[in-house]
């Protein structure tokens, strides 16, 4: 690297780096404090064979399925960041040097694959979380840990604050803090093109294609059209496509009906827990938490459309001037705190409802649900039809809704509420540990920031590269926020400058 390339190179670095105050380098002291703990006591958990993996193979097998699972849903979650974040740059700047982003751009950004990925992707990542939560999270809550005291096990197993501190921490925030403005480097190896092509498959699987009957219905009730970058389906594709979606209905309907016989006939992992929970409340729980997640999945959709707004045209109801206030104090910068304590949250919530759709019924004693194989039964006693459920009903339809109506969810003194309670746990701290890996990380990796490679958005317009318009989001998945953010900017809010005169015009 010459000495022009390293000036060039620091330059881009200080304008990334933070302030660090007394209080801010407690928080990430305390943070990487706190993930060392939660991985000591959940490795220790596993170790007394008392989670389900560890249980039914042996300890090994749980911890090395639990780190596979957590490596991959960081690559997932990065992943996201830089295949939503780099459409509006033209590729061919980045074609010769980072040949297999090139791939990963040319496969996503074809036709209307970024939303077929981002579809697969969102069920990839349940069902990543719930393996992690049957590698780690306890059976029963009685059993010795490290002759840790029962408070102690109570918040850091049973309630599973150090299940959720590793998995924020290791497996989401670290690369999302990466990807967000090392995109081009982030994906250019084979894994990333492995992930790309599995989100793919999982698409086309049609498990999750009932989310598409959904977003036609939000399309008619909004009455804007979905935008498509590919011609109308007809013949075998229109037919071929419709099936799948009549399979993801009754897929969706047999999850539903497995979980809530379940629940009401209390032979769920709820009532081993918290066996003097009554099944109804249980069934109440479950449906709560499905719907903090789906408002806090919309929340982030909704934040990021109105960013882009006037702000005299964020809503005028009490909530939504209370909510904007909030937000976009200053420069906006609640809106990347709301997004780690909304990580926190629905992490916290996906746990929870894990916990709650895991069957506890025993194969080959007569009592299999709705009378399935004793195989059947043991793979249904691991929840994944939790998984289903929470993806197509908490998650991607909440996102579409906040696509199509994103008002709505402003007005709603629900979020505000959600806000509030987001922006307090990401003040405590209890992930700011991510940003220290994430630059250790970056350091160890050697990957640079997209101004090294592309420039900034300015620099783009002034070398006659200016990025594309950011797509029409209504009846999209739109990237968990990170579309807004211009690859090479040090702002999260900006959005892609389309001219030199605007550039110009700003200064």
């Amino acid at each position: 690297m010459t000495e022009v390339d390293t000036t060039k190179q620091s330059s881009h670095d200080d304008a990334h780096d933070i302030k660090l105050t007394p209080f801010l380098a407690f928080k990430y002291v305390a943070s990487i404090v706190l993930l060392c703990f939660s991985i000591v006591i959940v490795v220790a958990l596993i170790f007394t064979g008392n989670t389900r993996v560890s249980k039914a193979t042996n300890p090994w097998v749980a911890l090395i399925v639990m780190t596979l699972a957590v490596v991959w849903l960081s690559m997932i979650e990065g992943q996201q960041a830089s295949l939503v974040g780099l459409p509006p740059v033209d590729p061919d700047l980045y074609k010769d040097t980072h040949p297999i982003t090139y791939k990963n751009a040319a496969l996503a950004f074809k036709g209307d694959n970024l939303d077929r990925y981002l579809m697969g992707r969102q069920f990839m990542v349940l069902l990543v979380v719930f393996v992690i939560n049957q590698c780690g999270s306890p059976l029963d809550p009685t059993v010795d840990v490290l002759g840790l005291p029962d408070g102690v096990k109570l918040v850091f197993l049973d309630v599973g604050l150090g299940m959720i501190i590793f998995t924020c921490i290791l497996g989401q925030l670290t690369t999302q803090v990466n990807a967000s403005h090392c995109m081009i480097d982030f994906i250019n190896n084979y894994f990333a093109l492995f992930t790309l092509y599995t989100a793919m498959a999982v698409e086309f699987s049609g498990v999750m294609h009932s989310s598409y009957l959904i977003q036609n219905i939000l399309s008619v009730a909004s009455g804007k059209p979905i935008q498509s970058n590919e011609e109308p389906k007809s013949g075998f594709t229109f037919i071929f496509f419709w099936g799948r979606v009549l399979m993801s209905l009754a897929i969706l309907g047999f999850c539903l009906a497995v979980t809530l016989s379940a629940l009401f006939n209390g032979q769920t992992q709820m009532a081993v827990k918290y066996p003097n929970v009554p099944n109804g409340v249980s069934v109440f729980l479950f449906f709560f938490f499905m719907a903090i997640v789906g408002m806090l999945e919309g929340m982030q959709i909704a934040f990021f459309a109105v960013a882009k707004l006037p702000a005299e045209e964020r809503g005028n109801s009490f909530f939504a001037k209370k909510t904007c206030d909030l937000l976009f104090k200053g420069n906006g910068e609640n809106l990347p705190g709301f997004m780690i304590g909304r990580q926190l949250t629905v992490v916290f919530s996906f746990f929870l409802v894990a916990s709650i759709t895991g069957l506890n019924i025993t194969p080959g004693e007569g009592e299999n649900i709705f009378g399935v194989s004793d195989g059947a039964q043991a793979f249904l006693n691991y929840g994944f039809q939790g998984a289903v459920i929470t993806t197509i009903l908490a998650s991607i339809t909440w996102q579409l809704a906040a696509s199509a109506f994103p008002m709505a969810f402003l007005n709603n003194p629900v979020t505000y509420i959600l806000l509030c309670i987001a922006l307090f746990l990401e003040w405590t701290g209890l992930c700011a540990g991510a940003w220290v890996l994430a630059r250790l990380m970056k350091k160890a990796t050697k990957i640079q920031y997209d101004e090294v490679y592309v420039g900034t958005p300015e620099e783009r317009i002034a070398n006659g590269r200016a990025d594309k318009e950011f797509g029409d989001d209504v009846g999209h998945l739109a990237g968990g926020g990170f579309v807004g953010h211009a690859c090479g900017s040090h702002d999260a809010l900006d959005g892609p400058i389309k001219s030199k005169d605007a550039i110009d015009a700003a200064a």
